[in-house]
C-alpha cells in the first residue's frame, strides 16, 4: 500500500520545505483562478438561455446585463483585494464575518462558502464532462462516470501539495487565456475589417413585446454565476510567497481584468453574431465556429482546452475548502483533524472530504450543470453579501484615512450580492430550494462540534490543586481464546504489571468435553493463574467480557485496586494479511471503551513470517 501511495502521492515532505509549496503569482493565478476563468465557458449563455425563452429578439439585452455583471465583478474585486490586506491569514468571508458582523453570520458564510466549494467542483466537472461530450457525442450517457474519474484524478493531483498541482495547471489554464484571447481579439478585428458578418438578432435598444423587468433580473441573476470563484484567492493568502498580502492582491486584480475582459468580450460577439442556444453545442464553441470555422485547428484547440479547464476548474475548489475547513477547525465548529497536514504539507482530510462531497451532488444531480448553477450561485452569494457588509462595520469602527471610499466599493458589492440573492430565490426557488434545508443542518453540526469540544476542555481542565490516587494494587484479566504463544507473551506481560492475574476465557462450543479442552491446557502451564471459563450461549465475546469486567471492577474498588483488561493479538508480517484473521480483538476494544473505570491495553505478538 505505501509503494502505491508514494507513486501516486510522493514521497513525504519535512514540515521545513513549507515555503518550498508556496505559490508565486504565475502558479497561483493557475490555480487559484481556473473557476473563475472558466464561468466564461457558461456565463454568457446563462443569460442568453433565460432571454431566449421570449425571443431571440432579447438577446441584445445580454449587453446591458453583462454591463452591470461587471460592475459588480469591479466591486468584489475591489472588497476582496482590502480583505486580503485586512485578513492576510486567510479565510475570507468566514474570518471578515466573524470577526466583524458575530459568531452566527461566521458560520453562515463558511458553512455556506463549504458547500459551495462542493458545487464548484461538482459544476466544474460536469460542465468539463459536456464539453467533453460535445467534441466527442459517442459519449452521450456517461456523464457522471466520467465526472467521478476527472475528480478521482483531480484528487490524486491536489494530494501531491500545491507546487505539484499549480505546475500541472499552468499549462491548460495559459493555454485557455491565450485562445480566448486571440478568439476575442481576432473576432474583433475581423468585424472592424467587416470580414465577418453582423447577424444580431435586434439592435441595441430595439423595443421587444413582452420583455419584462422580472426576465431581466432572473438572467442578471443567472449570468452572476460566471463570478463564482471570485473570492477563492482571498482564503489561500497563506498559500502566496512573501510578500503574501500584496502578491495575493496582485494576483486577485489581473484574475479580474482577464474574466472581465473574457465575458464582455464573449458577450458582445454572441449578440453580434446572432448566436443562440442549441441542445449538445455551447454558445462559446458556436462563437469559436464562427470565428475560426468550424473544423479549423483553432475550433479545435479552443474545444480541447474549455473541456480541460471547465474540468481542472474544479481546482479551485480543492485549493479553498482546506484552509476554510482549517480555520472553522481552529475556532472548535469543524474537527480537529482538518488542521492535520498531509504527508506533502496539504491538509489532506480537507481534500479527502471535498472529493466525496462532490462525488455524492454528481450522483445526485446525474451530472447536470444546469441545474447545479442556481444553487452554486446561492452558496456564493450569502458570503458575498456577509463578508462585504462585515468591512462596511469594519471600516466605520476604525475610521482610517479614505474609509468612506472603501465603505461605498463594500456597499455597493453588499447590494448587488443581496438582490441577486433575492432574485435567485424570485426567480430559481425550484432549484435553490436545498440550501434552506442544507445550511441549518450544516450549522446544528457545527454547534454540536463546538459544544463537543468545549465541554471536553472543561472536563480535562486540571484543577488548581492536583491530587493523586494511591492505589493498593493492579487487577489484570487477560483474554485467553486458546493456549499459544501469544497467551505466554501477554501473561508475562500481566504479571510484570499486576499484582493480581486472572485468565478468561469465553467458550462458544455445546460440546461440554471441549470446552474444558482449553481449561486443561492452560492449567498444565499456568497452574499458578486463575483461570474463567464463561459459556456464551447467544456466540457474544463481548457480553460476557463486560458482565465479568463489571463484577471483577466492583471489587477491585472495594479493594483499591485498578482494573487492566489486556487483549492479546498477533499481528501478521504483511499488513494485507489482517483480512485473513478474525477481528474480534476490534470488537472487544471497541465494547470496553465504553468502562470508565477499567483500563483496556492491547499485548501484540507479531509473527515473523
Amino acid at each position: 500500500m505505501q509503494h502505491i501511495k508514494r507513486f501516486f502521492i510522493g514521497k513525504p515532505l519535512k514540515s521545513s520545505d513549507e515555503g518550498g509549496q508556496q505559490l508565486s503569482k504565475v502558479k497561483a493565478l493557475a490555480l487559484l483562478s481556473s473557476d473563475a476563468l472558466s464561468s466564461v465557458a457558461y456565463g454568457t449563455e446563462q443569460i442568453v438561455t433565460v432571454l431566449i425563452t421570449l425571443s431571440a429578439a432579447a438577446i441584445w439585452y445580454s449587453l446591458p446585463i453583462a454591463a452591470f455583471v461587471l460592475i459588480l465583478l469591479t466591486s468584489l474585486i475591489l472588497s476582496y483585494r482590502q480583505i486580503i490586506h485586512a485578513y492576510p491569514q486567510g479565510g475570507g468571508a468566514y474570518i471578515v464575518s466573524s470577526e466583524n458582523l458575530g459568531t452566527y453570520p461566521g458560520l453562515i458564510a463558511g458553512g455556506s462558502l463549504l458547500v459551495d466549494y462542493m458545487l464548484t467542483v461538482a459544476v466544474s466537472v460536469s460542465a468539463g464532462t459536456e464539453a467533453i461530450i460535445s467534441a466527442v457525442p459517442a459519449l452521450y450517457g456517461n456523464q457522471v462516470g466520467i465526472a467521478i474519474i476527472i475528480v478521482v484524478l483531480i484528487t490524486a493531483m491536489n494530494l501531491r501539495g500545491l507546487r505539484d498541482s499549480a505546475s500541472l495547471l499552468m499549462i491548460p489554464v495559459y493555454l485557455f487565456v491565450v485562445v480566448i484571447t486571440i478568439m476575442i481579439l481576432t473576432g474583433l478585428a475581423k468585424i472592424s475589417t467587416g470580414s465577418l458578418a453582423f447577424h444580431a438578432t435586434s439592435l441595441v435598444g430595439a423595443a421587444v413585446p413582452g420583455i419584462t423587468v422580472g426576465l431581466i433580473l432572473r438572467a442578471f441573476s443567472s449570468g452572476s454565476s460566471s463570478l463564482t470563484g471570485v473570492e477563492a484567492i482571498s482564503n489561500a493568502v497563506p498559500f502566496f510567497k512573501k510578500p503574501k498580502a500584496k502578491n495575493a492582491a496582485a494576483t486577485l486584480a489581473i484574475m479580474g481584468i482577464i474574466l472581465g475582459f473574457f465575458f464582455a468580450g464573449v458577450t458582445y460577439l454572441n449578440w453580434y453574431l446572432g448566436i443562440t442556444p442549441k441542445l449538445k453545442v455551447t454558445i462559446l464553441s458556436q462563437v469559436g465556429a464562427a470565428i475560426f470555422g468550424h473544423g479549423s485547428v483553432m475550433f479545435y484547440i479552443l474545444q480541447f482546452s474549455t473541456a480541460l479547464i471547465l474540468a481542472l476548474a474544479a481546482n479551485t475548489g480543492f485549493s479553498a475548502f482546506p484552509i476554510l475547513a482549517y480555520n472553522l477547525a481552529k475556532d472548535k465548529f469543524m474537527p480537529h483533524m482538518y488542521m492535520d497536514r498531509g504527508d506533502r504539507l496539504g491538509y489532506s482530510n480537507g481534500i479527502l472530504t471535498l472529493a466525496l462531497g462532490s462525488i455524492v451532488l454528481i450522483f445526485i444531480f446525474n451530472g447536470s450543470t444546469e441545474r447545479l448553477i442556481p444553487l452554486y450561485a446561492t452558496g456564493v452569494f450569502v458570503p458575498f453579501t456577509l463578508s462585504q457588509t462585515g468591512m462596511i462595520r469594519k471600516w466605520w469602527h476604525k475610521r482610517s484615512k479614505g474609509w468612506i471610499g472603501r465603505s461605498l466599493a463594500n456597499f455597493v458589492g453588499a447590494l448587488i450580492s443581496f438582490s441577486i440573492f433575492i432574485f435567485l430565490l424570485m426567480y430559481h426557488l425550484g432549484d435553490v430550494w436545498p440550501y434552506f434545508i442544507i445550511m441549518p443542518i450544516v450549522l446544528l453540526v457545527f454547534y454540536k462540534i463546538h459544544d463537543h469540544y468545549l465541554k471536553v476542555a472543561a472536563q480535562l481542565r486540571l484543577v488548581k490543586q492536583v491530587k493523586f490516587h494511591d492505589y493498593a494494587g493492579s487487577t489484570v484479566i487477560v483474554l485467553v481464546s486458546n493456549v499459544t504463544q501469544v497467551t505466554v507473551g501477554a501473561l508475562n506481560y500481566a504479571r510484570s504489571i499486576g499484582d493480581y492475574v486472572i485468565a478468561m476465557h469465553v467458550s462458544m462450543d455445546e460440546n461440554p468435553a471441549k470446552e474444558h479442552e482449553t481449561e486443561s491446557e492452560f492449567k498444565k502451564d499456568f497452574p499458578d493463574i486463575r483461570f474463567v471459563d464463561i459459556h456464551s450461549s447467544y456466540r457474544s465475546v463481548s457480553r460476557p467480557v463486560l458482565r465479568f469486567a463489571k463484577i471483577i471492577s466492583k471489587n477491585a474498588r472495594e479493594r483499591n485496586y485498578t482494573i487492566t483488561i489486556l487483549v492479546p493479538q498477533f499481528v501478521p508480517k504483511k499488513p494485507w494479511q489482517n483480512i485473513l484473521h478474525n477481528q474480534t480483538s476490534l470488537r472487544l476494544r471497541a465494547a470496553l471503551a465504553s468502562r470508565e473505570d477499567i483500563v483496556v491495553a492491547t499485548y501484540s505478538y507479531h509473527l515473523k513470517r
